[in-house]
């Protein structure tokens, strides 16, 4: 059976980049599991209710997607940079090993957000193949208000894969619907007329009516 690892950096990453993904794999039969790196928490500095807000959202999106496995490593959004780049390194190795994922999903190392950008080189380092040997390939994905706010030229997001999610789009938004406290009125970027849009257009780089891109980082199949 085919393994399929969602990284995301914050709850909603994984669905703003890879919804249609996860629930294509999902219909192909891949066990697919889903890694969170930070926590919206009391510890971190948020209220009780923005919390447990949180916590809800990350129930029913676990239940939607019907993930077979949920990692969790609770460190402090925008505050990953804090972090020794080793221990996050070692930390996310040590769930791929027990994972054992043949295709990982990371956000793209361009990002704005520091976190994606750490998360991404962390995430490349712990699928090294004499590390973690499973890995078969790594895909980059975009994130809206993220990868598209990125300014470097030489290494902004270059899509080269695309995955027709034409059957899921509709789901997708579903579960985006389930994001509440994360969701904006258009023309913020994490809207759902954002994301329709953004579907929309890498459908029509790749002859599909609805797509999510990726940037290939490593194949070794």
């Amino acid at each position: 059976m085919d393994r399929t690892l969602v990284v995301a950096p914050h709850a909603d990453d994984e669905t703003l980049g890879v919804g249609g993904t996860i629930l294509r794999r999902k219909s192909e039969g891949s066990r697919v599991g889903w890694l969170i790196i930070t926590s919206v928490s009391v510890q971190n500095g948020w209220s009780e209710s923005e919390s447990q807000k949180r916590e809800q959202e990350i129930a029913d999106i676990t239940k939607f997607y019907l993930f077979d496995d949920v990692f969790r490593l609770e460190f402090t959004p925008a505050g990953i940079d804090m972090v020794p780049m080793r221990n996050i390194v070692s930390t996310i190795s040590d769930i791929v090993a027990d994972f054992m994922p043949t295709e990982i999903f990371i956000p793209h190392g361009s990002d704005v957000h520091s976190d994606h950008r750490i998360v991404s080189q962390a995430v490349i380092s712990a699928s090294k193949w004499f590390r973690n040997p499973s890995v078969k390939r790594l895909l980059a994905y975009e994130t809206l208000s993220e990868t598209d706010f990125g300014t470097s030229d030489a290494s902004s997001f270059r899509p080269n894969v695309y995955f027709d999610i034409s059957p899921y789009l509709d789901q997708k938004l579903s579960a985006l619907h389930l994001y509440e406290s994360q969701l904006g009125e258009h023309p913020y970027p994490r809207s759902i007329e954002g994301v329709r849009s953004l579907a929309a257009v890498r459908g029509l780089a790749a002859g599909f009516m609805a797509a999510e891109a990726f940037e290939l980082i490593r194949d070794r199949s």
